[in-house]
């Protein structure tokens, strides 16, 4: 898993850095805008965060993911605070676990483990990269809210590449699996890719629809 950690405590974030970095990959922050920034730059598996934090607490950071970024990453919230409001006002915002300080580090990587496969169960339906929703049942794709109109061929290539999301999916792989006619496959490909960024793209300053030269395609956040 890719996991953020917001957490000022320099000795706690340390140690959660340490030992999940063993089995992760792992990014991190020391205050709240930091982290809401990273957040809705890059793409996470999960995300872990202190409560209290400067510039703007885990409350309202969780808020504003879910809110106004339409992110829907799982978060495990930190806090020294364990009554009942507390827990509510948590879930509330959008959290899915809360774990109280002090906390075991192994049932801190327990607890990711966990929240990140239901996750996976609950989002079979529906599809996220950023911004970009893609209502499998539907068939309906929203960017930011907007609706967007891309033809039959193209959602099932835009589902591959978001199931694979921030993966490259190999040019080859897609040729092959959506078009029978060898002579026509590579220009078919690059004109649904053309159609696929031009409606995903075009209105957005973050780019989602990347061709990455002689390899493939991939949806994503570009990573910096």
């Amino acid at each position: 898993m890719r996991i953020l950690v917001i957490e000022d405590n320099k000795d706690i974030l340390a140690n959660i850095v340490d030992f999940l970095a063993k089995d992760h990959k792992v990014d991190c922050a020391q205050d709240g805008l930091t982290g809401l920034h990273l957040a809705v730059t890059h793409e996470f598996d999960l995300i872990i965060l202190d409560v209290m934090l400067p510039g703007m607490d885990g409350l309202q950071l969780t808020k504003r993911l879910r809110q106004d970024g339409n992110i829907f990453t799982p978060i495990i919230m930190l806090t020294a605070r364990d009554t009942l409001e507390d827990r509510l006002k948590g879930f509330d915002s959008g959290a899915d676990d809360y774990l109280v300080k002090p906390f075991s580090l192994s049932e801190l990587e327990a607890r990711a483990l966990a929240v990140h496969r239901r996750s996976k169960g609950l989002v079979r339906s529906k599809l996220i990269v950023h911004d970009l929703v893609f209502e499998r049942e539907s068939l309906v794709v929203t960017r930011g809210g907007m609706v967007l109109k891309i033809p039959p061929l193209g959602l099932k290539l835009l589902e591959c590449l978001m199931q694979n999301s921030p993966n490259i999916v190999k040019r080859s792989f897609l040729e092959e699996h959506f078009w029978s006619d060898v002579s026509t496959r590579g220009d078919n490909l690059r004109a649904h890719i053309y159609q696929l960024r031009s409606e995903i793209d075009r209105r957005f300053d973050v780019q989602l629809v990347h061709t990455i030269h002689g390899i493939g395609y991939r949806v994503g956040v570009e990573q910096t």
